[in-house]
């Protein structure tokens, strides 16, 4: 699997309370794939996101339900603090950030 691949699967995973995938969102900051092991930096909106308690535990499971994937690793980070600036146009667009 490729990153591409990877960014496939994650666009697939949506902010329960912002409907837009989590990769256009701007939360994943760094993906790396070594062999059939997939390790992604990522982060939430604030630090007391709900989502905290299942989002990284659904990365993990959807990525690695990818085909040749034997490892997801997944790494929640604060710093750099997400802003809205981080989302793809559009994601901005479609929130209505110009």
């Amino acid at each position: 699997m490729n990153q591409q691949a990877v960014i496939e699967k994650l666009k697939t995973i949506y902010d329960p309370e912002i409907p837009v995938n989590i990769y256009d969102l701007g939360l994943i900051y760094d993906i790396r794939v070594i062999g059939s092991a997939v390790y992604i930096v990522m982060t939430l909106t604030t630090a007391a996101c709900p989502a905290a308690a299942f989002m990284p535990e659904e990365v993990r499971a959807t990525v690695a339900g990818a085909p040749g994937i034997t490892a997801v690793h997944v790494d929640i980070v604060y710093e750099p603090r997400w802003t809205n600036a981080l989302m793809s146009a559009a994601a901005r667009a479609s929130l209505g950030f110009s």
